[in-house]
């Protein structure tokens, strides 16, 4: 599918995009990949690194937040996928205006650069954040979300399409609580802190993410949030896979901070349906039509909701172990 396709990441060198390239490197044959981010440090690690693909890619110095040079990156690309944002919650809370132009201002030039340009498809990374948000980093997701669900209704006859893709924190991701723990440990502390000793979270790989994304670039007929099946664990148990035997202290749950994740509420059970390895919640919108349901899937029942507390399937502190040994750091 993305065979001899011109496919271009937003933020392509963070965690994701890294992972995503490798991907798509390793398992197609693309006639370009290109990498659109602000770093030029990160850009030069990665050109280095993929040396042998010199050939494809490409890297371009810019911001989501300037129309003009994205409308010069999209130019000829066939494929686009949104991982550029504010990520840190903490960060955005702080700083409202800077999460804002590049969350909200950032999505809506995505999205007039891909309908300018004629790019077939968009796919845009989102967040459990944006489903009830609590903080400004979920606000402004939400925003996001709604605005590439929109902007199907924009693109009239053209065969331009934008879906979105939502998980959590992925595992060994920069700001999880993974890198956090470790370090502790590194450097001698014995004694973990948790912010809640009921709170769970849900278990994601970069390689899960990947594929979901792929799917949705495959599969999306436009407005579809793809959602990834995974399982849950509990913050203790994951401390307790990391050091045996250490010690737990209850430090209260931080600015912005949900005590469990949830990726498709009881409103949105109306119009999701659920695959073998994934959920689609539909858009409830005046273009959509129940042709565009994709094959396969059922209906959840009304009133479901997918929550990293209610979820059926769990992680024991023994299969968090065996993960672990797979995580690599981003």
């Amino acid at each position: 599918m993305l065979n001899g396709k011109t496919i271009l990441i937003t933020g392509g060198t963070g965690s994701f995009g890294n992972h995503f390239t490798d991907y798509v490197l390793q398992h197609y044959k693309p006639k370009k990949v290109i990498i659109y981010s602000r770093d030029e440090f990160k850009q030069f690690n990665m050109r280095n690194r993929l040396a042998q693909y010199d050939g494809i890619m490409r890297y371009f110095i810019g911001d989501v937040r300037d129309q003009a040079r994205m409308r010069r990156a999209f130019d000829g690309v066939d494929y686009v996928v949104h991982a550029a944002a504010m990520k840190q919650v903490p960060a955005c809370e702080y700083n409202p205006n800077e999460a804002i132009k590049t969350n909200i201002s950032g999505a809506m030039n995505v999205i007039e650069a891909a309908l300018d340009m004629g790019v077939k498809r968009v796919v845009a990374l989102s967040t459990d954040k944006a489903v009830n948000p609590i903080n400004l980093y979920g606000g402004t997701k939400l925003v996001s979300d709604k605005l590439f669900i929109a902007a199907n209704s924009y693109s009239g006859f053209k065969d331009t399409r934008f879906a979105i893709v939502r998980y959590g924190n992925v595992a060994g991701s920069r700001g999880s609580v993974i890198p956090f723990f470790r370090n502790l440990v590194d450097t001698g502390h014995t004694e973990l802190p948790i912010t809640d000793f009921e709170m769970t979270r849900f278990w994601i790989s970069l390689e899960q993410g990947v594929q979901l994304v792929i799917k949705a670039l495959a599969e999306s007929k436009g407005g579809e949030t793809f959602i990834a099946k995974i399982p849950s664990f509990k913050i203790t148990d994951l401390a307790k896979a990391i050091l045996p035997g250490c010690t737990l202290k209850e430090v209260g749950i931080r600015e912005g901070e949900k005590l469990h994740e949830v990726m498709v509420t009881k409103e949105d059970s109306l119009h999701t349906y659920e695959y073998d390895k994934h959920f689609i919640v539909y858009p409830h919108m005046a273009w959509w039509s129940t042709e565009k349901i994709i094959p396969g899937g059922e209906q959840v029942p009304r009133g479901f909701e997918y929550s990293s507390g209610t979820n059926n399937q769990w992680l024991s502190v023994s299969d968090i172990e065996t993960l672990l040994k797979s995580v690599v750091e981003h």
